[in-house]
């Protein structure tokens, strides 16, 4: 089984930017604007993407109800990802963010949190493990509304992105969330790929 690293999805995110006429230019903020740069980076890159309110933000999201919402909003319907319903004792929302290279994004309700979590690369891929996580640590306040953090997959461990909110929140904020937390996985890649191993490869992809 070949596993892809978030490597692979930065580059397949910028040739689809490249495809759809897109260029990329480099600005120089404060540090504290950097959410703002990134809110009207998006607005500026889509400005008629389709926006829906859930008007019903008073009880709790179930993952069903919110499977059934995201799948009818903007965010699928107009081919920006694609969503579906991993049945289980704990139910997962997978959805695959086309206009990030398809990087996949896996949704969960768990009690009064959402969860939105994506892999970045496994812990052997990290050239040193000290260094690399001063560097986070260090460096974290720069990925608005999104945390790194350490878990197992596929048996062994990997550095993962997630962000949480409330499972009351509004739809929009849902779906901004995943949005944020697809683009910083892509630049986080971009920060840290001097301190992986050469091992994570031209590819990004891993046997």
């Amino acid at each position: 089984m070949n596993v892809k690293t978030s490597a692979h999805y930065q580059r397949e995110y910028r040739r689809r930017l490249r495809e759809q006429g897109l260029v990329k230019k480099e600005i120089w903020i404060r540090p504290e604007n950097a959410e703002r740069a990134r809110s009207l980076e998006s607005e500026l890159r889509d400005e008629n993407a389709g926006a829906s309110v859930n008007a019903n933000t008073s009880a709790p999201w179930r993952t069903g109800a919110l499977y059934d919402e995201l799948a009818s909003h903007a965010l699928v319907r107009e081919g920006r990802a694609s969503i579906e319903l991993i049945e289980g004792v704990d139910p997962t929302l997978h959805l695959v963010m086309h206009r990030y290279g398809d990087l996949p994004v896996f949704v969960s309700v768990a009690g009064n949190q959402i969860i939105a979590e994506a892999m970045l690369w496994p812990v052997a891929l990290v050239k040193d493990a000290v260094e690399f996580n001063e560097t986070v640590l260090r460096t974290q306040k720069y990925f608005p509304l999104s945390t790194i953090c350490l878990g197992q997959r596929m048996d062994q461990d990997h550095y993962l992105m997630f962000g949480s909110l409330s499972s009351e929140s509004s739809l929009e904020d849902i779906v901004t969330e995943i949005d944020v937390l697809a683009s910083n996985v892509i630049h986080a890649t971009e920060a840290y790929v001097d301190l992986l191993s050469s091992d994570y490869g031209s590819e990004g992809e891993l046997s």
